[in-house]
């Protein structure tokens, strides 16, 4: 299948929508789900077209990775979560909504995927609130 720039994280990356973002370097974007199975839901995109894991590129995948681990990490320590769920599917049959392949970090437990994704759209202050927390808890990290 071929990769369509019109989805909404291809829109995203370009500036034709907004988000809720939370870290951004070169190669990869991070940003608040509108539609969390927890709070403090975070997604974790390459800037690259890539529909899954199979078209992403090893310095795609590896860019991802780098930002999953500091933005989990940051998403933990924010959302003060004991443990933090990291979620990648690839293709509608497993789960995979958006064609644009992206890593989903959920602040709680497998229990979490029992909450319906993409259900139910987030007030959008409680989700300014958790980008600052976490924002802060980046910054944090930064400087220790």
């Amino acid at each position: 299948m071929a990769y369509d720039p019109q989805n909404v994280f291809a829109k995203i990356i370009r500036g034709e929508l907004p988000c809720f973002k939370l870290y951004e370097d070169e190669s990869t974007l991070s940003f608040m789900d509108i539609m969390p199975q927890a709070d403090g839901h975070a997604l974790v995109i390459p800037k690259e077209q890539a529909e899954t894991l199979f078209d992403l590129s090893e310095s795609g995948a590896e860019a991802c990775i780098r930002t999953v681990r500091k933005v989990a990490k940051a998403v933990q320590k924010a959302m003060g979560s004991e443990g933090v769920l990291v979620m990648q599917v690839n293709g509608a049959a497993a789960g995979q909504t958006v064609p644009h392949f992206h890593f989903h970090i959920i602040p709680s437990s497998i229990k979490a995927l029992m909450r319906p994704h993409a259900s139910q759209l987030e007030d959008s202050e409680k989700l300014q609130e958790f980008v600052r927390r976490i924002v802060a808890a980046l910054e944090d990290e930064r400087v220790s």
